[in-house]
């Protein structure tokens, strides 16, 4: 059984304006915040410990998840006062996890329907210091790209390159044995991509690659968030957490939360999900769209692939594209 560190503290500069008040973890996606997904994938792995290292308004995360047994979890909290990078943030929360388990880090900022239960099993039989998920893009530019040997093992990772000369990117989800980890000096600013993986390549460490083609997201941007929604709503990547949350509609169109209200002649579809307590209005047209919870949408208003923030208001015949909107501004989502 192995334990997970879910890396939640990044400040969410990509995402603005949606992360003005609320950390990118606790956005919603299909219904749900992204960590409420992310907890789900790796629940059903069997990791059911989970420390949510946590710095910009962590305040906002205990209200919701509390002490995870809503899901069957142990959830712990590590609140880093200064930002440490992904290895500081790893070290920082481990101190709360007394283990010889394996420990899985998981990325705040992805989406992913990968077989982590087989990425744990290949780790474990492999004996690694660090298994890697992997995954095959068309365009590595702006990833830079992980080399990899015939027997899987990791033997470069290559800076963004006008020409990559592979298409296989880091995906964010690491399989660490704990001595690796322990390792890791508290209170300091690391990098486990930039140094950690690097150094344990050069000494010829067990570092190796779980390459899986399933669908994965890099949910950094507020156009991408919107495609993860739609992408969990339509069944293209999985949304297994919706399995307990309160839904009172899922197809292959649309999402609509038990507590929402929507008269009968709206059309939602196009991958769009209605939040608990939102009400739609006669004759609206929601496409592509996240209402979040308490949100209200009048009448005749269309909504095409924006971002209705939570308890804000979209008046009667309105025509909103491409757009967040909060309680007070309405403003243009980046292409």
């Amino acid at each position: 059984m192995a334990v997970g560190v879910l890396l939640v503290g990044g400040f969410g500069t990509r995402l603005m304006p949606l992360t003005k008040h609320i950390p990118k973890p606790m956005l919603t996606v299909a219904g749900l915040p992204v960590t409420e997904h992310q907890l789900a994938m790796a629940r059903k792995a069997g990791i059911t410990t989970v420390v949510l290292a946590t710095s910009y308004l962590s305040e906002l995360f205990i209200p919701y998840f509390g002490d995870g047994s809503k899901w069957g979890m142990k959830l712990l909290y590590a609140v880093e006062k200064e930002p440490l990078g992904t290895g500081g943030a790893i070290a920082n929360a481990a101190q709360l996890l007394d283990t010889h388990e394996s420990i899985v880090v998981f990325n705040g900022d992805v989406l992913s329907s990968h077989n982590l239960a087989e990425q744990i099993r290949q780790h474990e039989a492999n004996a690694a210091d660090v298994t890697l998920h992997l995954t095959a893009v068309e365009d590595a530019r702006t990833y830079g790209c992980v080399l990899t040997d015939s027997d899987g093992r990791v033997t470069a990772f290559l800076e963004k390159m006008d020409k990559p000369i592979a298409n296989t990117i880091n995906a964010g989800c690491y399989v660490f044995n704990p001595s690796v980890v322990k390792d890791i000096p508290l209170n300091t600013v690391i990098s486990v991509e930039r140094e950690t993986f690097p150094r344990l390549i050069a000494a010829h460490g067990k570092v190796f690659g779980f390459i899986d083609g399933s669908y994965w997201l890099d949910i950094g941007t507020p156009k991408a968030l919107l495609q993860g929604s739609r992408d969990l709503v339509t069944g293209r990547a999985d949304a297994s957490a919706l399995h307990m949350a309160d839904v009172a509609l899922h197809n292959e169109h649309s999402l609509i939360m038990r507590t929402a209200t929507v008269d009968a002649s709206a059309i939602i579809d196009k991958g769009s999900c209605i939040g608990a307590g939102a009400t739609i209005g006669a004759g609206a047209h929601i496409s592509g769209s996240i209402i979040d919870s308490g949100a209200l949408v009048g009448k005749g208003a269309i909504i095409i692939d924006s971002f209705i923030a939570s308890a804000s208001h979209v008046g009667e015949n309105a025509e909103i594209s491409a757009s967040f909107v909060t309680k007070d501004e309405i403003l243009s989502i980046p292409a």
